[in-house]
């Protein structure tokens, strides 16, 4: 026995099949994706409170990352007499910081580098290596982890670094 489908019925069975998916966007999909709630059915079933709450972490995340974006911080790092120091942010993969740094005179030698989130190896991979008394630029984060600078001081003063930063981070500071 074979069945065979008519035209208008495909027809019949596609114009239903839209109408359903029109109530349901209406009905539901709006009021708990968008807040939007035309029939007034979204707020009744409380759909409308999970877009709203939706939007409140949006705006909540959207605001964070702004606000460390948009201005830059300033760090003092002192660099003692014939020593090394290494100062660190913790920062997820594809996080982007902007950075400036300058001494209050010599040159220290500097590692830019990275250790990915987790690692016990002890391995990192190095950015920018160099002897400089100034940087400037902006860096993206190829893994999650810390990343950050080691500055090493071969002279018989302190040096102090005013590091400026700003961008998708938190500070770990200091590393001993």
């Amino acid at each position: 026995m074979q069945h065979t489908v008519s035209t208008k019925t495909l027809v019949k069975a596609s114009v239903s099949a839209t109408v359903v998916a029109a109530i349901a966007l209406v009905t539901f999909i709006l009021p708990a994706e968008y807040n939007i709630d035309p029939t007034g059915v979204g707020q009744k079933l409380g759909l409308t409170s999970i877009a709203q709450a939706a939007e409140a972490e949006g705006a909540a995340a959207v605001m964070g990352a702004q606000a460390s974006n948009t201005e830059f911080q300033t760090i003092e790092v002192v660099v003692p007499a014939g020593r090394g120091v290494e100062y660190k942010f913790a920062m997820p993969q594809y996080a982007k910081m902007t950075y400036e740094w300058i001494t209050d005179g010599d040159a220290l030698y500097f590692d830019l580098h990275g250790e990915p989130e987790g690692d016990t190896t002890g391995y990192f991979e190095s950015y920018t290596i160099a002897t400089s008394n100034e940087m400037k630029g902006s860096f993206t984060a190829p893994f999650a982890g810390s990343h950050g600078w080691y500055w090493k001081n071969k002279t018989d003063k302190p040096i102090a670094v005013q590091l400026q930063v700003k961008g998708q981070y938190e500070i770990i500071g200091l590393k001993q």
